[in-house]
């Protein structure tokens, strides 16, 4: 009988670890997001600044869809299934902005 009663107590323990690794990718999103906005502030060179924005939000992606959308204890078959996705999705919004670009969106007589 003891034996449920040490299970239900370390599925518990689980949880609360869960929740503290929680707590703490969330402080650290913060302070990534804290980072981004005084970084748009310094007199640096704009392409340090877009460079060093790109590559923190690309952080703060990886950790949000690995742990809050749970990827990180899922089959590895979902989480390939979410990057054929996001590359299909990322792939058509391209495309789309090539043939919409803001070229297209003046009128004819304008155009030199």
């Amino acid at each position: 009988m003891s034996a449920p009663a040490t299970t239900a107590a370390h599925d518990h323990g689980h949880d609360e670890n869960k929740y503290q690794l929680y707590v703490q990718i969330a402080m650290l999103l913060a302070v990534i997001t804290g980072i981004e906005i005084v970084a748009i502030f310094f007199p640096f060179a704009k392409w340090i600044i877009v460079t060093t924005l790109v590559v923190l939000s690309a952080v703060k992606f990886l950790f949000v869809i690995f742990y809050f959308m749970h990827l990180r204890w899922d089959k590895p078959f979902c989480t390939i299934l979410f990057f054929i996705g996001l590359v299909l999705g990322g792939g058509t919004l391209w495309v789309l902005i090539l043939l919409f670009g803001a070229k297209d969106s003046f009128p004819l007589s304008s155009l030199p």
